[in-house]
């Protein structure tokens, strides 16, 4: 085997800081915000203190490096990123969540085929976050009520958005990124169906594997809610001097409720309890402390002209929850949760979050809120928060995965601007599909029309946006200019050549996908991507071959984020909501791996005629 020579101290320096950038990027301790600054600030400065020319001549500027700002795919991404926000904040999607969790009384095996079915599907044009984020609440609803582990059914479902994601250009933001970094080296711009067929085809075998077998795999974890009983919480009703209950017996306001209220301790003034008798007199400030559904609550505040009590504080006419537009909602209180072992006063959650906590339930018991106030009760991992508070933000609370909405009860309003929102979001889709325009335009179009229909609001759309994302983006652009400018990517695909010398092309190609494959389960997706495109193309150039299928392999290796809980964030939300350990993943998704590798390994020389 014959190793190319060493390319120029530029070279090197480059690929030095690309082990560097991979090393840092899968430092979980370490912010991939701050990872990503710190590398596009090592090559900016690096390249103006030592400025280099290229073999043509041409000086390679170190702002060049920030183009990555202005690059159509991040403005693809950020674009499309505020579109699929725009389906959550509307509940464009919440039909469809709706009738899954029907169809699942009628067969669960089926439904959940069904299930990874339309989970690719909508992540094939839909950021798979969102899918999730839709997906697990039903998921767990669905093991609650039927006993059944949900071990079995969550993973399998976040794999199945995985697959699905790589079937189009825009099924996830590594896709877009590989696709515009082609076509700025002069490849042809790959249509949105170009590689549709054989992921399709390999996606099928995958759901079927994570349908019939995954699950089998997977030990019985002990999900962050094992609790299968009712959820029954303690709250406080407040009567205020307008209530139905003034003057009345216990036994009036029972009957006003239709028999289904039930108090336990009347709490009069600062810390008198009186036994609940069927003729006690209810009084002004009184608070009944009641245990029941979310939505029995929600009855008895309407009934009796009363409110739900949080701490010390009544609801009143100033108080947010008495605003149109307010919901209440469960959060439950996972592994890794910032709640976990927190108080609510700690956490100072009403004004970090937005939303306040009406009652607590906890597996096994009642939490009493009158002698123990809800903000001093150190919060456990299953335990559910009764909330409420505006309906965006309770949408947004779901959209960031940060904290796990098990379900939303008592919808006032409903938003009629759903249909509007996925009239759009398909138009972006249709615009870009039939090459009437780039995706990058089609996905700002499209943003323009959520704000100018009020789908969205100008703050919504900014909180679609992940710093995250933006600036792994934009460092992965700028280490790939830099590999490709200085000839670092030449002698990364000269070596890989030499290593493989003798074999075919179709082995070339599918020894670089498993390449790609390992490193993305190590690194972030989007700078293997990035880093490996130049690479390919390379490689490619030097086997006088067509670059298309190399490219493509580099994409489809990239997104085989299955083997490792930390290659995607959806794998951290399902690892999270599932109980699930880090050798779960590797049990599952290693066969995953490669059982997509080797079926795109046997289809991708074929369909682009490689020996």
């Amino acid at each position: 085997m014959n190793l190319p020579p060493l390319p120029d101290s530029h070279a090197l320096a480059v690929l030095a800081l690309v082990v560097l950038a991979l090393y840092l990027f899968s430092r979980e301790r370490i912010a991939i915000e701050t990872s990503s600054l710190f590398i596009l600030v090592i090559l900016t400065c690096g390249f103006s203190v030592f400025p280099y020319i290229t073999s043509q001549g041409e000086h390679l500027e170190a702002v060049d490096f920030f183009r990555g700002f202005g690059h159509e795919a991040l403005v693809a991404v950020c674009a499309l990123m505020i579109a699929g926000n725009g389906l959550v904040r509307t509940g464009a999607l919440e039909p469809l969540g709706r009738n899954l969790a029907r169809l699942w009384k009628l067969s669960p095996a089926l439904s959940m085929l069904i299930t990874l079915i339309i989970g690719a599907f909508l992540s094939a044009f839909v950021n798979n976050v969102p899918i999730v984020v839709l997906l697990l609440p039903i998921l767990i609803s669905v093991s609650l009520r039927t006993g059944a582990s949900s071990s079995g059914m969550l993973m399998p479902m976040g794999f199945a958005t995985l697959v699905g994601g790589m079937s189009t250009t825009i099924g996830t933001s590594t896709n877009l990124l590989v696709v515009s970094v082609a076509a700025d080296m002069g490849m042809r711009r790959l249509e949105m169906f170009d590689f549709f067929v054989p992921t399709a085809i390999v996606a099928c075998i995958a759901i079927v594997y994570l349908w019939l077998i995954a699950p089998y795999l997977l030990p019985k974890r002990q999900a962050t809610l094992a609790d299968t009983s009712p959820r029954i919480f303690a709250a406080q009703l407040a009567i205020p001097e307008d209530s139905f209950g003034i003057d009345k017996t216990l036994t009036e306001l029972i009957e006003k409720t239709g028999g289904m209220l039930e108090v336990t301790r009347i709490m009069r003034g600062s810390g008198t309890f009186i036994q609940p008798l069927p003729d006690a007199h209810i009084r002004a400030g009184d608070r009944l402390l009641v245990s029941d559904t979310p939505e029995n609550l929600k009855e008895f505040e309407s009934a009796l002209g009363a409110t739900l009590y949080v701490g010390d504080t009544a609801v009143d006419e100033e108080n947010p929850l008495s605003d149109e537009g307010q919901q209440m909602a469960e959060i439950v209180v996972m592994q890794g949760s910032p709640l976990l072992g927190m108080t609510l006063r700690q956490l100072n959650f009403a004004n970090r979050y937005q939303l306040l906590v009406l009652a607590i339930h906890r597996a096994g018991s009642t939490l009493e809120t009158l002698r123990e106030k809800i903000e001093q009760i150190p919060l456990r991992s299953g335990d559910v928060l009764l909330v409420q508070g505006h309906s965006d933000t309770i949408a947004e609370t779901k959209r960031s995965g940060k904290l796990l909405v098990l379900d939303a009860t008592a919808d006032l309003p409903h938003t009629d601007k759903a249909l509007t929102a996925l009239a759009i979001m398909a138009g972006i889709v249709i615009v870009a599909a039939f090459g009437l325009a780039p995706i990058a335009i089609s996905a700002v179009c499209g943003v323009l029309l959520m704000l100018g229909t009020r789908c969205l609001t100008w703050r919504q759309a900014s909180l679609a946006l992940s710093t995250q994302v933006i600036l792994i983006v934009v460092a992965s652009l700028a280490l790939g200019t830099a590999l490709l400018k200085t000839g670092g990517a030449d002698y990364l695909a000269q070596v890989f050549v030499a290593i493989t010398a003798g074999a075919s092309p179709a082995v070339i190609l599918s020894g670089l996908m498993l390449l790609m494959a390992i490193l993305t389960n190590i690194v972030s997706n989007n700078a293997a991507a990035v880093i490996g495109t130049p690479i390919a193309i390379s490689i490619a150039q030097q086997l006088q071959l067509d670059p298309e299928a190399f490219v493509i392999a580099v994409l489809f290796g990239a997104n085989m984020s299955y083997a490792t809980p930390m290659a995607y964030k959806t794998n951290l939300l399902v690892m999270n909501a599932g109980g699930y350990t880090f050798m779960d993943f590797v049990r599952v998704g290693v066969p995953l791996t490669i059982i997509v590798w080797l079926g795109l390994s046997l289809l991708l020389p074929n369909m682009y005629a490689l020996g």
